[in-house]
C-alpha cells in the first residue's frame, strides 16, 4: 500500500490517509468541504460545499497522478436528501461519460456539521 497525500486538500483530522493506492486502485477517504487553506467550509450552501469536496478530491487524485476521469465509484453522504438535486447540479460538472457508479445516502450528521461528504475509488491504467 502507498499513502497518497497533498497539501492542496485538507489534512486528515484523524488516524487515516487522504488516499491509499493498492493493486491498481486509489481509494480516497471521504472529503468534507473544507478549504485546505483556511480549514473552514465555503460560504453558501450545498452547492458550494459540494464544489469544495470535489475540488479536494481532484487535488488528491492529482497527487496520485490521476484525473476525475479515473474515478469508477463515488459515494455521496448528504445531511439532507432534500439537497440531492442541488448537489447533483454541481456533481455533474466534475464528471463526463462514462460516469462513475454512484451511491448517495442521507445520514443523520456529518463531521463538523458538513452538508456533504464524498468518497471515491479510482482506477490506475
Amino acid at each position: 500500500m502507498k499513502a497518497i497525500s497533498t497539501e492542496k486538500a485538507p489534512v486528515a483530522i484523524g488516524p487515516y490517509s487522504q488516499g491509499i493506492e493498492v493493486n491498481g486502485f486509489v481509494y480516497l477517504s471521504g472529503q468534507l468541504p473544507l478549504d485546505p487553506a483556511t480549514g473552514t467550509f465555503p460560504e453558501g450552501g450545498i452547492q458550494e460545499q459540494t464544489r469544495q469536496s470535489l475540488s479536494n478530491i481532484e487535488a488528491i487524485l492529482e497527487a496520485a497522478g490521476l484525473t476525475m476521469q479515473a474515478v469508477v465509484k463515488t459515494t455521496v453522504f448528504l445531511a439532507d436528501m432534500g439537497d440531492f438535486a442541488a448537489m447533483n447540479a454541481v456533481y455533474e460538472q466534475f464528471f463526463t461519460a462514462p460516469f462513475p457508479a454512484r451511491s448517495a445516502v442521507s445520514v443523520k450528521a456529518l463531521p463538523k456539521g458538513a452538508l456533504v461528504e464524498i468518497e471515491v475509488v479510482a482506477a490506475k491504467g
